[in-house]
């Protein structure tokens, strides 16, 4: 089990970034707010949480053991898969995810694009106990990092790349850029993310 990987940061994508360890690079899926946290060139550390299917090894990372313990605690819902997971912490930072739970705010949690009333009705009556036995911590500081293509095609990139519907991602981009034409992509996917949830 790979917990950590620390290196020069090689590539920030929307959706996950490659880190240099010993010669090695490593491909991490990462939410909008650990990216942005990130500077290419630099060195950082990332803990991280591997899953292992037949066909495919998939890192994801994490600025702080309780965005990983909550990945990995979100899992343990019946139903929620890593990508359902990830989904949940870019629509929902730990502290809001752990709020949400504790008031049994189903609303909150059905804003993540793939959650109904009834699965996050599931989701707060098996981790509301749970949840607060997760250590709190919080993450290194860190600033966004300025968008090399267009935030746009970044976060139209990134929902198809999490099976929207080209069409669909786009109508909702550009919705929230009309809103908030000065998002950058973090803000812009999560609050697309939002609104595609609503819409569901």
């Amino acid at each position: 089990m790979i917990a950590s990987v620390r290196g020069e940061v090689l590539e920030i994508a929307l959706d996950h970034t490659v880190i240099e360890a010993a010669g090695v690079g490593y491909r991490l899926n990462a939410t909008p707010s650990t990216l942005a946290t990130l500077a290419r060139g630099e060195e950082t550390r990332l803990y991280t949480a591997m899953i292992v299917r037949e066909d495919s090894m998939t890192l994801f990372g994490f600025a702080d053991t309780e965005a990983r313990d909550l990945f990995g605690l979100l899992q343990t819902v019946s139903g929620v898969g890593p990508r359902l997971a990830m989904a949940v912490l870019a629509v929902l930072e730990p502290e809001a995810l752990r709020k949400a739970l504790a008031e049994s705010n189903v609303a909150a949690l059905t804003r993540v694009p793939g959650i109904g009333k009834r699965g996050a009705e599931r989701m707060v009556v098996e981790l509301r106990d749970k949840v607060n036995l997760v250590p709190v911590q919080a993450g290194p500081p860190g600033s966004a990092i300025p968008a090399v293509a267009p935030v746009r095609d970044q976060v139209v990139e990134a929902l198809t790349g999490l099976s929207f519907p080209l069409k669909q991602a786009e109508q909702a981009v550009d919705s929230v850029l009309a809103e908030q034409p000065a998002a950058d992509t973090s803000t812009a996917l999560r609050a697309a993310l939002s609104l595609l949830g609503k819409n569901r």
